[in-house]
């Protein structure tokens, strides 16, 4: 079961962290189809946040065709998000967290490390559509 968490410091709505988590775990397999979400009242309660910020993320997230409710049982994850990449994320994973470790040992702080790997990010982004 997916556990969320929000970033008071990221600018982004806690309903769309939310949305944003539940897509990032369905594309990585975190979660699979048939897996069920955190009720609405255990997130609200856990996050300290309005239970309908989490009703308006799952709303959301079953308009997309991600996930469905069943009235009195839960919501339930209903199509994934994974392609025929999954199989390449474990070395990925390995390659990233030796950087995140260099990084760190460079004296780089999260709020450091993140910034780097979204600009080189972005950057190599914008080169691959040049």
């Amino acid at each position: 079961m997916i556990e969320f968490h929000l970033d008071s410091r990221s600018g982004v709505s806690a309903y769309l962290q939310l949305v944003q988590q539940v897509r990032r775990a369905l594309r990585l397999g975190l979660l699979a189809e048939g897996d069920q979400l955190p009720t609405v009242k255990d997130v609200a309660r856990q996050l300290a946040i309005n239970p309908n910020t989490v009703l308006k993320a799952y709303r959301d997230l079953e308009r997309d065709g991600l996930v469905a409710p069943r009235p009195g049982v839960g919501t339930f994850v209903t199509r994934t998000l994974t392609d025929n990449t999954l199989a390449a994320h474990g070395p990925l994973r390995t390659d990233l967290q030796r950087w995140l470790s260099k990084a760190r040992r460079a004296g780089l702080d999260d709020e450091s490390i993140e910034a780097l790997f979204m600009t080189t990010f972005r950057a190599a982004s914008e080169e691959d559509i040049a």
